[in-house]
């Protein structure tokens, strides 16, 4: 504990509180959807496909954003590219909560909210840059583990709910918006810009030479395993308790509040254990894991045992996060705004496809069964692909201190 504490202080901690500030603020936006699915399904009378689209629409808004975000904190900076999401979060919100009485129209609000989930893209390039590279991935770790927003928005959004009503929780969440916009503006520090060699080297130039590594696919692919794994869960949780479980909407929100805890707790141990042993040791173990827990919720157990299975299978992909993004940090130090850009979108379209298949699966089989086997699938062609890129590193003899070919 000493040893992380004195890492968190070799930076400027301030400006890592306003990185963690604004993407716990706009995770809970991001996911609000999500949160009040039941409600939402309730009034609209959705079918089980048509639910799993709602929720996975500011999921797709997050990861078609994201890039743009990232290319933004390079060349602007994190701070004035900040404070725009954050405006244009609470006009969406304002919308969500004056607005919205069609199947349609909440479809497109959905999709505008994922201006939230680019804040993935402006925080962790900000606790990048106000951290020397030792500790980038603990920085990022604890920036990142603001998905917790997660376990806000699922706990307190149904109980509001009850109370205000859905469109009534839109309203209310766009005031920690606000406070939060003002707050980055004052604890960010100035002189954490955009990159000077993104900027003199030319954007384009840096843009396209991302696109050439195949490394960089295969980490969108691990993030789209892992971090979509936790959001896509995390969202349609509500939604599967009260359908499979017969819960009320105050339990299933509860429940999703302590996967999600478990989820956003994890990260950033995550991110320092592969500090310390490495990326490729980490994920060789981590997601053999995270496919037999996930592959076990698939059956379907009685929901004394669910509720710890689902608990360990989210934390098992909040800890992958971690590792994922310390080998991002490792590799894409220069241009971390365009990196965690690209792989973050990555995460939030497989954080978009897990809930849509969900749906449309249970529509078709009648069962949630085949939708979380298909994911443990992905879960186990990622840890094939971590020997397959371990192999690529041996045969060129030229693996870096993560294990993984430069």
């Amino acid at each position: 504990m000493k040893d992380i504490v004195r890492a968190i202080r070799s930076g400027h901690w301030p400006s890592l509180v306003a990185a963690w500030l604004h993407f716990e603020v706009s995770f809970m936006a991001w996911l609000l959807v999500g949160a009040l699915g039941v409600f939402i399904a309730d009034e609209f009378h959705l079918t089980a496909t048509q639910k799993g689209l709602v929720v996975a629409m500011p999921l797709l808004g997050g990861a078609l954003l994201r890039i743009g975000a990232g290319v933004c904190s390079d060349w602007f900076g994190p701070k004035p590219t900040g404070l725009a999401l954050l405006a244009g979060e609470s006009l969406v919100l304002v919308w969500g909560w004056l607005g919205v009485s069609s199947y349609d129209e909440l479809l497109v609000m959905g999709l505008c909210l994922g201006i939230a989930g680019a804040s993935f893209a402006v925080s962790l390039p900000l606790a990048n840059r106000a951290y020397p590279p030792a500790h980038h991935g603990l920085a990022m770790g604890v920036a990142a583990s603001a998905n917790s927003g997660i376990v806000l928005a699922a706990f307190f959004a149904p109980r509001l709910a009850q109370s205000v009503g859905w469109h009534g929780v839109f309203g209310l969440m766009a005031v920690p918006v606000v406070v939060t916009l003002a707050l980055f503006g004052m604890l960010v520090r100035r002189d954490i810009g955009g990159s000077s060699a993104w900027r003199d080297a030319g954007r384009w130039d840096h843009v396209a030479g991302l696109l050439k590594q195949p490394f960089s696919y295969w980490l969108c692919f691990l993030y789209a395993v892992t971090f979509g794994g936790f959001a896509g869960l995390c969202s349609f949780l509500p939604i599967f308790l009260h359908d499979h479980y017969e819960l009320d909407v105050v339990t299933a929100g509860s429940v999703t509040a302590l996967c999600g805890l478990a989820g956003s707790l994890i990260r950033p141990w995550g991110g320092h254990v592969a500090d310390r042993a490495g990326g490729r040791a980490v994920l060789a173990w981590l997601l053999p894991a995270t496919a037999v827990l996930v592959a076990v919720v698939s059956a379907l157990p009685p929901f004394a045992w669910a509720v710890p299975l689902l608990v360990a299978a989210v934390a098992s992909m909040g800890f992958g996060n971690g590792v994922v993004f310390q080998i991002v940090s490792d590799r894409y130090s220069k241009q971390m705004g365009l990196a965690s850009g690209m792989i973050g979108a990555a995460g939030g379209l497989g954080g978009f496809l897990l809930p849509a298949w969900l749906g449309a699966l249970k529509d078709v089989t009648g069962t949630y069964r085949t939708g979380f086997l298909l994911f443990a699938a992905l879960a186990c062609a990622a840890w094939v692909s971590v020997f397959v890129m371990e192999r690529r590193a041996g045969a060129r003899n030229c693996a870096s201190r993560d294990g993984f070919p430069r």
